[in-house]
């Protein structure tokens, strides 16, 4: 019995062990699939990142010996990173554009819409910007822009508070401003191309959105009436923001400096025929009368190279066809000195005129350069034969003075007046007579017998 009862009190310890190795062999088991699961879940997510780029900032702070206070501050902003990552963009990155537009608007359009410096600025701007918008958060007492730096961003203020501080050349501080929810910063270094002239840092936490210089920059390009406007809005600020006082006259150069610069855009495009890149400098707000140094028009050098569509297109926008240039030259003018006659036809329909300032003196060098197919659109346009020079001479005169029969018989064709006296009372007429040219004195004493016909009623002069 004795034996019998050691047997089974063998065979029952061997049970027990090998039921404890099983458990603990299934614990083991169990803990290893679940590490290895939660591995394969964690791996490549938020957390790992944040993790790895803990511990690499560690070993870099540790490698450079920074002191306690900035391991600390960059520990924080990177907590507050990993906490808020939940609205980082690059969640959004693979969502469609449209999408993430509607996104962006739903999110950040009506804080912008509350920015001083955007007022007055279109919808299509606002939405532009928006679609370039980031989101970040700061902790208090980290430094955003620091005074002297190159400024590559543009930073709105969502939530929280910041101030602007003047830094001494000892390190003394001087409070400029406080800066409040709907306020931005760095747009003066973006804007007007300088350092940042005071640095910013964060007074209580803060939700910023922030815009690349370059995308910034590039979508004023395009709205060329709101880039005015922006900076219309920061001299508005001139009384009662101190920075920007300073610079009134920075700001105002580079109004216009970027008027003169969008004038040469429309015109150079105008001068080349490209009607693509017009309609988006005009559409984007350019004046399509702006003129340039030389007071000449788009409307000007498109007519002088016969362009009819973007003639057409200009005379549709508002561009005024009787504008005269500092030479005298209105774009009429243009189009029939460089025998554009589809163009001039299409100016003169649309009122146009050749506001000659001084038809006489004109039509007469003219004649004295011989320019026979000139003088023959001039008079086809309206321009009077019978103008007068400062000496009352006509063109007339200076043709037949001249011996030009062909000239001669073109002006009497559109009603030059043979008999018309100058200052010394000389006539046209006269003028061929001593001349010597048969050809032309023929041509004046067939169209005085023809004025005299004409005119036998009223007129009794003989010669």
């Amino acid at each position: 019995m004795v034996e019998g009862y050691g047997d089974i009190h063998a065979v029952n310890t061997r049970e027990m062990i090998f039921i404890m190795i099983f458990i603990s062999f299934d614990m083991i088991l169990g803990a290893y699939l679940i590490g290895n699961m939660t591995a394969l879940i964690v791996k490549g997510s938020n957390t790992e990142r944040f993790r790895d780029k803990m511990t690499d900032v560690i070993k870099y702070t540790n490698r450079n010996k920074l002191d306690k206070d900035i391991r600390s501050q960059i520990k924080s902003h990177l907590r507050l990173k990993y906490e808020s990552s939940y609205c980082n963009a690059s969640i959004l990155e693979d969502i469609p554009v449209s999408v993430r537009a509607k996104i962006s608007q739903t999110l950040y359009i009506e804080t912008v819409q509350k920015v001083p410096l955007f007022k007055g600025c279109s919808n299509e701007f606002l939405s532009q910007m928006v679609m370039k918008l980031n989101e970040e958060f700061f902790l208090p007492g980290e430094v955003i822009l620091e005074q002297g730096s190159v400024v590559d961003q543009v930073y709105v203020i969502s939530h929280g508070r910041l101030e602007e501080v003047a830094i001494g050349e000892e390190g003394s501080e001087e409070s400029i401003a406080e800066l409040e929810p709907h306020f931005v910063f760095g747009e003066v270094a973006v804007l007007c191309s300088i350092p940042q002239p005071y640095t910013v840092r964060v007074s209580e936490l803060c939700r910023l959105l922030r815009i690349e210089k370059q995308a910034f920059t590039g979508i004023l390009k395009l709205y060329c009436t709101d880039n005015r406007q922006i900076l219309n809005n920061l001299l508005k600020g001139k009384d009662t923001d101190l920075r920007i006082k300073q610079m009134e006259s920075d700001i105002t150069y580079l109004i216009a400096k970027q008027d003169s610069e969008l004038a040469l855009g429309v015109n150079s495009a105008a001068y080349h025929g490209d009607l693509y890149h017009l309609k988006g400098l005009i559409n984007a707000g350019a004046n399509p009368s702006k003129i340039d140094y030389d007071g000449r028009t788009a409307l000007h050098l498109a007519s002088s190279r016969g362009f009819e569509d973007i003639v057409r297109f200009l005379i549709q926008r508002g561009g005024d066809v009787n504008y005269v240039d500092k030479f005298g030259n209105s774009p009429m003018l243009e189009a029939i000195q460089a025998g554009h006659d589809r163009v001039a036809t299409l100016l003169l329909h649309n009122g146009a005129k050749l506001n000659l300032e001084d038809s006489g003196s004109y039509l007469c060098k003219v004649v004295v350069d011989n320019n026979i197919d000139f003088l023959r659109r001039l008079l086809e346009y309206g321009v009077n034969p019978n103008s007068k020079n400062y000496d009352q001479r006509t063109p007339l005169h200076v043709a037949t003075s001249e011996g030009l029969h062909i000239v001669a018989k073109i002006l009497i064709q559109f009603g030059a007046d043979v008999l018309s006296e100058d200052r010394w009372g000389n006539t046209p007429l006269d003028e061929g007579r001593r001349c010597g040219s048969r050809p032309l004195l023929n041509i004046l004493e067939e169209a005085k017998v023809g004025f005299t016909i004409e005119h036998s009623g009223s007129f009794q002069r003989t010669d």
